[in-house]
């Protein structure tokens, strides 16, 4: 199991936190990935600045909406092939 955490405090929410977590669902369910990945929020991560900050298995990551996909593509889907 790959566990996705999502920082959805104030200042990545308007970075785009909402935006991030709703990508990275639809991605999830396009590779049938339901079971081998998890989604979770957090508050405040600490590296506010960077943008919406999310960790994989202890490696933080800042994001953007339009990172995303790429992150996905790069980081989460060689953990679970």
């Amino acid at each position: 199991m790959v566990k996705i955490t999502i920082c959805i405090g104030s200042s990545c929410h308007i970075k785009g936190s909402g935006r991030v977590v709703e990508q990275l669902q639809r991605l999830i369910a396009r590779e049938g990935l339901k079971d081998q990945v998890e989604l979770a929020g957090k508050f405040c991560m600490g590296t506010c600045e960077k943008g919406v900050c999310v960790t994989v298995a202890d490696k933080q990551f800042s994001l953007t909406p339009e990172t995303t996909e790429a992150f996905f593509n790069e980081e989460v889907l060689p953990r679970v092939r």
